[in-house]
């Protein structure tokens, strides 16, 4: 009898597994589009919460108005940032292609601006020759726009594909703000795991996605819109595009924006343009630098407690497997992995949690 019961629930285990792989292969297609789902639906909880003590009862009126507010105050002023980055990618593309836009030239006239001495050390620096490195530059910068010029042909020829992701991502939001209450607890209930140990691990996912979204992806967004305001002043072109790069590189710690802002500070100066050098740097740390001060304990509540190494490593790696979702799926492993962790040698010495 015994035995009979164990391979009954090893054979309920194995179906159980076979069931789920089953599921997320019948899905796979929309799991980006439900994560973003699941993350839009915890970032305006609060404010779904709001609506839903102005209409008790009315869940599905709150979910909807939720719903909306998201729609018309984040999805569509980012679509029409992301078309006009897309649009000035390309068109930087072309004019590399053309030949209007040399960065062979541009990084010849930075080296013959400085001085004799720099510019052996630049040559005896172990790297080769400068104008090694010149090309290896020049290629890295031709093959990233070609990239992202592709990326956008990718979606213009998907576009069919991208916009049914899109309403599943709009549908499944909808129902996990209005039923979130109950899917919650439900959630914590059906994971094979002590509930204090499930509920800390829960706790701690929200924590790190709320941190991640409002205290990176928020400061950053501002930062590239800093940047592009900077690069405008001065007369950069495609001030928009370089804004993008400037806010996706604030998102990674001990690199930040200066990553840049600080080149095209250098070009600048090395061709004369001295003001517009000095507006850049100027911005750069006053303005752009100290925004991440400024703002980041505004939008975070509590520290997320992960060191900023882990945080750079694991964006970098999120997103090289997962794309964008990856900027915040990233810092969210790491912040799990210490708290397992954490659980693990609390439980193994005795000692209370604090």
């Amino acid at each position: 009898m015994l035995e009979r019961n164990r391979i009954e629930k090893g054979g309920f285990v194995l179906v159980l597994a076979v069931v789920t792989v089953g599921l997320l292969l019948v899905v796979s297609h929309f799991l980006g589009a439900m994560l973003w789902a699941a993350l839009a639906a915890i970032m305006f909880h609060s404010l779904n919460e709001r609506l839903l003590a102005r209409w008790p009862e009315k869940r599905g009126r709150a979910a909807a108005m939720t719903l909306l507010i998201i729609t018309f105050a984040v999805i569509i002023p980012a679509m029409l940032i992301g078309m006009m980055v897309i649009e000035q990618a390309s068109g930087v593309f072309e004019q590399m292609r053309t030949g209007q836009i040399n960065f062979s030239a541009y990084f010849q006239q930075i080296h013959d601006a400085l001085p004799l001495r720099l510019q052996d050390l630049l040559g005896n620096a172990g790297f080769g020759t400068f104008e090694t490195a010149q090309s290896r530059i020049s290629e890295a910068l031709g093959n990233s726009a070609s990239a992202i010029t592709q990326r956008a042909l990718a979606i213009g020829a998907n576009a069919a594909s991208f916009l049914l992701a899109f309403a599943v991502g709009l549908y499944v939001t909808f129902f996990l703000l209005r039923d979130g209450y109950a899917l919650g607890p439900q959630l914590v209930r059906t994971l094979p795991l002590e509930s204090s140990i499930a509920g800390r691990l829960v706790d701690r996912f929200v924590t790190v996605v709320r941190a991640t979204i409002k205290g990176s992806v928020l400061v950053a967004l501002a930062q590239g819109a800093l940047g592009a305001i900077t690069f405008a002043i001065v007369g950069l072109p495609a001030a928009l595009l370089w804004g993008a790069l400037m806010a996706i590189a604030a998102l990674l710690p001990a690199i930040g924006p200066a990553i840049v802002w600080g080149p095209v500070a250098v070009y600048l100066f090395a061709t004369g343009a001295i003001w517009q050098g000095a507006v850049v740097i100027g911005s750069g740390v006053m303005v752009i630098g100290l925004a991440d001060n400024v703002l980041r304990p505004m939008l975070v509540g509590r520290d997320t407690g992960i060191p900023d190494w882990l945080v750079l490593v694991t964006t970098l790696g999120g997103i090289e497997l997962l794309g964008l979702s990856g900027i915040v799926i990233g810092p969210v492993a790491g912040a799990l992995f210490l708290t397992a962790w954490q659980i693990l040698t609390e439980q193994r010495l005795g000692v209370r949690p604090e």
